[in-house]
């Protein structure tokens, strides 16, 4: 694209600062404590992600945890069932996101009502109709409280054989249901009016607005983007969200970067989040064990880029190829990927288990600074067993 501005040259170890700062990892508790702290790390992060392994504790709750150091998974379910300020929708993966941000994902729910979605061409409009007919009728309710389905292959392996959760699944994507709650992977679900008390939903954003939106979110919580990371799993998207990157430019409102090691791949930042880099803190106190579903390591060629460390999410590798372990967690030390940590939680003997520990990335360090990162990574082991283990 044709450059407005000179290049501002950054650092790896400078961009991973302003990474680490956008994601609220860089102090104890930026978001505070209870509900309301979940309604605003999902506001500002702009999604968590929602998956349902089980190997430890499911990962929308650890994002939340890595920035809520009280966090509570009863203020999950306070924020989305009675609160109401957060819903799910799908993003790049199935996640929690703002209500307030609800009118950006209409398009998406109008799409899905006028072609149908791909991954339930099966549904019949029988089975939609049986399932709004029981909601109408009988309000909220889960896949178990439908008892008289007449079970049917399933067309791939992720599929119900229940006819009717594949027709509520169509109206959830259709946005004619939500999900009010959930206990585990049990899903309750609403319909999308009375849920949130409206007669009708908001109207759509624009696809104008709705590229903002894109754009803005990852300025937001990224604080130095490329357009690979603004549209993550969402390639039709670049091409308005390049030209309003351009129309920045121009305007003086971002400023293009040459972020060492990314070659020819261009990122952008805001000027005053450039020009704030020294005042940025470096959380040299702050070790987070994480997700491998977390916003920071989600995008693995942008955490590779930025922390010299690739992420190998290895659940559905054969154990003998394994280096990390079947669910290994990023460790993160101050502003350094140091270690992935294979970990278990035995609920019955309620303790976590040690998988396997691997030290990983440049700034794994050597002696004395190892020994250090070891009993940091300990401490907080023991605060993360504990909040495995609590409720």
């Amino acid at each position: 694209m044709p450059r407005a501005t000179e290049l501002r040259p950054l650092t790896k170890t400078e961009a991973r600062l302003l990474w680490l700062h956008a994601q609220r990892l860089d102090t104890s508790e930026p978001f505070g404590a209870g509900p309301q702290a979940v309604t605003a790390a999902v506001d500002h992060l702009g999604y968590v992600q929602i998956d349902t392994i089980h190997v430890i504790e499911r990962c929308h709750h650890h994002i939340l945890y890595s920035r809520i150091p009280a966090y509570a998974r009863a203020d999950l379910r306070q924020a989305q069932s009675v609160d109401k300020s957060v819903f799910e929708y799908w993003t790049h993966a199935l996640s929690y996101v703002p209500a307030k941000d609800f009118r950006f994902f209409v398009p998406a729910m109008r799409e899905h009502r006028r072609e149908g979605h791909q991954w339930f061409a099966s549904v019949k409009p029988e089975d939609t109709r049986k399932v709004m007919r029981l909601l109408r009728r009988d309000g909220a309710l889960t896949i178990r409280d439908i008892e008289d389905d007449v079970l049917t292959e399933k067309e791939h392996l992720w599929q119900s054989g229940k006819p009717s959760k594949r027709a509520l699944q169509l109206a959830f994507y259709t946005g004619e249901v939500t999900i009010s709650e959930r206990t585990g992977m049990l899903k309750t679900y609403e319909l999308m009016t009375r849920h949130f008390g409206w007669d009708k939903p908001p109207k759509p954003a624009s696809t104008a607005e709705t590229t903002t939106y894109l754009l803005d979110r990852a300025l937001r919580s990224q604080g130095v983007v490329s357009l690979d990371s603004i549209c993550h799993l969402d390639a039709p998207s670049k091409g308005a969200v390049r030209r309003l990157i351009e129309a920045r430019v121009r305007r003086g409102e971002l400023t293009p970067v040459a972020l060492e090691g990314a070659g020819k791949q261009e990122h952008w930042a805001r000027p005053e989040v450039l020009e704030a880099d020294g005042a940025v803190p470096g959380g040299e106190g702050q070790v987070h064990i994480l997700s491998p579903f977390d916003p920071l390591i989600i995008q693995r060629k942008r955490t590779e880029l930025f922390f010299d460390y690739g992420h190998r999410f290895e659940a559905y590798v054969p154990k003998e190829k394994r280096l990390f372990g079947y669910f290994a967690l990023p460790v993160l030390v101050g502003s350094d990927i140091v270690a992935a940590i294979d970990l278990k939680t035995d609920r019955q003997n309620k303790k976590l288990l040690m998988q396997k520990w691997s030290w990983v990335g440049k700034g794994a360090g050597r002696g004395a600074q190892r020994k250090d990162y070891k009993r940091r990574i300990e401490e907080e082991l023991d605060r993360f067993e504990r909040f495995q283990l609590a409720e």
